[in-house]
């Protein structure tokens, strides 16, 4: 008994050498592993790094094509903006000479008289019916700018039909054109001219 109980601590003794050493090789097994999670890691982190600067980029110049677009938008409204402006308030273009000569004539008692109440006005008509824009031409005499325009009026009288003129001319003080004259040729019997205003 006294012999096995003195040869059973270096069996002991061996066990736990082994078993320590066993854990001490796990630890420096595991620490290489570590090491090579702490890289996977850093390359995730470098891998998502590209991948939002790359994305950043894209948005970037995403961003930059929108903002390209609406300024294009903007231009082009504000250039369609400019030709309405321009020709139904600007006291140079056609449609607003067109527009005040006409209100002339609404107002004017012999053409009433003629024409009747509700006087309309319009262009020369087209092969499929239509009417268009009121005619006019543009031309400079004596350095100044001169516009004539004709157009017809028709009101609730049947039958009676009227051919407008009209001659407007710049003022170089004001920048506006003047009427010279604005006349009305009645084409329906009896066959007259009736003179709305006369400024030569």
């Amino acid at each position: 008994p006294c012999l096995r109980w003195r040869r059973q601590p270096p069996l002991l003794l061996w066990a736990a050498r082994q078993s320590i050493g066993t854990q001490a090789g796990g630890l420096r097994a595991e620490k290489p592993g570590d090491d090579s999670k702490d890289v996977s890691v850093q390359r995730a982190l470098n891998g998502e790094t590209l991948v939002s600067a790359a994305q950043k980029v894209k948005e970037a110049g995403r961003d930059f094509t929108y903002f390209i677009v609406v300024l294009v938008g903007i231009g082009v409204t504000g250039g369609l903006f400019y030709v309405i402006f321009k020709e139904l308030f600007s006291s140079s273009s056609p449609n607003k000479i067109y527009g005040d000569a006409l209100e002339k004539c609404r107002s004017h008692p012999e053409i009433i008289g003629v024409f009747g109440d509700s006087i309309k006005g319009y262009g020369e008509a087209t092969r499929r019916g239509r009417r268009q824009h009121v005619s006019h031409i543009e031309y400079v005499k004596d350095g100044l700018k001169h516009m004539r325009l004709k157009f017809y009026i028709e009101g609730t009288e049947s039958g009676k039909q009227g051919t407008v003129h009209v001659e407007v001319k710049e003022n170089l003080e004001t920048g506006r054109f003047e009427v010279r004259y604005i006349f009305v040729d009645v084409e329906t019997y009896p066959r007259r001219t009736i003179v709305i205003e006369d400024n030569r």
